[in-house]
C-alpha cells in the first residue's frame, strides 16, 4: 500500500507525473486522431488510453470535451499561421506572397480536414474583420499585412479587401471539402493571382 492506502490513484498520478507535459501531448494526441477522424469521433478516454495515462487525468487539464476541442482549434489555427507564413516568405512576400499564402489556406484544409472545420467552429467571437491586430490571431494579421504590401504605398487593406480575400481562400476550401469541386492546386492559384494581379 502507499501513503494513503490508494494504490491506484498514486499510480496514475506517478504515470501522469513521469509523463511530462500531459496537456501538450493531449493535444498532439488530439491533432493526429484529427488526421483519420472527424470531431465527434474523438473520445477523450482512448486520448488518455493513447497518451497512457487515466481518464481522469485529462480533466486535470481539460474540463470537458469542448475544452479540449478548443485547445486543438487553437493550435490547429498556429499551425495554418505558421504554415501561411512560410509560404509567403517563401515565394518572397509581395503579391507572389499573397498568393502563396492563400493557398497554403486552401492545402492546410485539404490536408487537415476535420482539423480545418474544427478551427472555424471554435473561431474567437470576434469580428475578424474590425477586430484590432491584437485581438486577431496570426492568420488575421498575415492576411492584412499581406494585403497591405500589395496596396499602393502600404495602405492598410479596407474591410472589402479583407473580405474579398479570405472570402475567395475559405470559399475554395469549402468546396473543396464539401466535394463541390476537385482539389486543383493550379486553378486555386490561377485564381488567386487573378484576384491579386495589378
Amino acid at each position: 500500500m502507499t501513503r494513503n492506502g490508494n494504490s491506484v490513484n498514486i499510480a496514475r498520478d506517478d504515470k501522469a507525473y513521469h509523463h511530462g507535459d500531459l496537456r501538450s501531448a493531449l493535444v498532439e494526441t488530439g491533432l493526429e486522431m484529427l488526421r483519420n477522424r472527424s470531431v465527434d469521433e474523438l473520445s477523450l478516454r482512448e486520448m488518455a488510453r493513447t497518451v497512457g495515462v487515466s481518464a481522469t487525468a485529462v480533466y486535470r487539464h481539460f474540463s470537458d470535451k469542448q475544452a479540449l476541442l478548443r485547445a486543438l482549434a487553437m493550435e490547429g489555427l498556429d499551425m495554418l499561421a505558421r504554415n501561411q507564413k512560410r509560404a509567403a516568405s517563401d515565394a518572397g512576400g509581395g503579391r507572389e506572397g499573397l498568393v502563396e499564402s492563400g493557398l497554403a489556406y486552401v492545402r492546410f484544409a485539404v490536408d487537415h480536414p476535420a482539423l480545418f472545420r474544427l478551427i472555424m467552429g471554435k473561431a474567437p467571437a470576434v469580428d475578424l474583420l474590425t477586430a484590432p491586430d491584437d485581438r486577431v490571431g496570426e492568420a488575421m494579421r498575415g492576411l492584412r499585412l499581406g494585403i497591405a504590401e500589395v496596396n499602393q504605398g502600404g495602405e492598410p487593406g479596407s474591410r472589402a479587401e479583407i473580405l474579398a480575400a479570405w472570402s475567395m481562400v475559405h470559399g475554395a476550401a469549402m468546396l473543396t471539402l464539401d466535394g463541390l469541386v476537385a482539389y486543383d492546386e493550379e486553378l486555386v492559384r490561377a485564381m488567386l493571382s487573378r484576384r491579386f494581379a495589378r
